[in-house]
């Protein structure tokens, strides 16, 4: 399939955040300190994507603290 003038067939329309500052609105809402809604409000960031981030760096927090979970599918 061509694009027309060779443009991408995808457009980002996301804006690039960190990952410390991933890490740090996910560690604020596990400590209790904020909800994933008064993040989503506060940070500008759609409830949607805080999930995204939360199931995506879960791993990445278990193993940090020194704890490695990992689900397997049940059969």
């Amino acid at each position: 399939m061509d694009t027309q003038n060779n443009q991408p067939c995808r457009k980002r329309n996301g804006k690039e955040t960190s990952f410390e500052f991933k890490i740090f609105v996910i560690q604020q809402i596990a400590n209790g300190q904020i909800s994933a809604n008064f993040a989503s409000k506060k940070y500008n960031i759609s409830r949607s994507t805080i999930a995204y981030w939360q199931k995506k760096l879960s791993n990445y927090m278990t193993e940090k603290n020194g704890f490695i979970f990992k689900h397997y599918p049940t059969i």
